[in-house]
């Protein structure tokens, strides 16, 4: 399985660090070329490689760590999606009314096409979300949400490689409503740091 995080900003970076610290290579990108970004993912470890957005984009996994508003520019860059999973660890703040009701991951869904999309890696600020996510015995919780459940699983995987315990929420505009922002509301997990003793 390979892996690619798009978009080097602070979650980028702090999800960087979590591959850093498992030994577990990820391609690193965004609309800088990858020379820009080279110096600060080599920083960051030597399992994280700064690519071209396009290269980036050959990975099986992408974790879209861009703003909101960025997903259908980054999803115009495959003509086709198919067989991708693509992460959500974006959030719409407030949320734009071109939402219309819809959780935003499941309007980020419709311009990935092709793709299992998953909610996840979006409800911890970015220093949290880089630190060690292992504790006094306990594991920090990530949640996860889509409506495709066949994909949740390899991405609960991997957060459990990363040290992490998945908690699956089940489909976006169910339990996964509480990962959601509504209107100028966070969702009810959102920023929630939690632990639990057994991955």
């Amino acid at each position: 399985m390979s892996y690619a995080i798009v978009g080097f900003g602070k979650i980028g970076q702090a999800l960087a660090h979590a591959f850093a610290r498992k030994n577990i290579e990820v391609a690193v990108a965004s609309r800088r070329p990858p020379e820009a970004l080279a110096p600060q993912a080599r920083a960051i470890g030597p399992t994280v490689v700064a690519r071209s957005l396009r290269d980036a984009l050959e990975a099986d996994t992408i974790i879209l760590a861009v703003p909101f508003g960025e997903h259908r520019d980054v999803a115009k860059d495959l003509p086709s999606w198919e067989g991708k999973t693509v992460i959500d660890a974006t959030n719409a703040f407030p949320v734009p009314e071109e939402l219309d009701g819809l959780p935003s991951s499941a309007f980020v869904a419709k311009a990935f096409t092709g793709a299992k999309l998953v909610k996840g890696f979006n409800h911890l600020i970015a220093a949290t979300l880089a630190a060690d996510p292992i504790v006094e015995g306990g594991h920090r919780v990530v949640f996860l949400s889509s409506d495709d459940e066949d994909a949740i699983a390899p991405v609960a995987a991997l957060a459990k490689q990363l040290g992490f315990a998945p908690v699956k929420l089940g489909k976006l505009d169910e339990g996964g409503a509480l990962m959601h922002a509504r209107g100028g509301t966070w969702g009810q997990l959102i920023f929630q740091d939690l632990f639990k003793k057994e991955q």
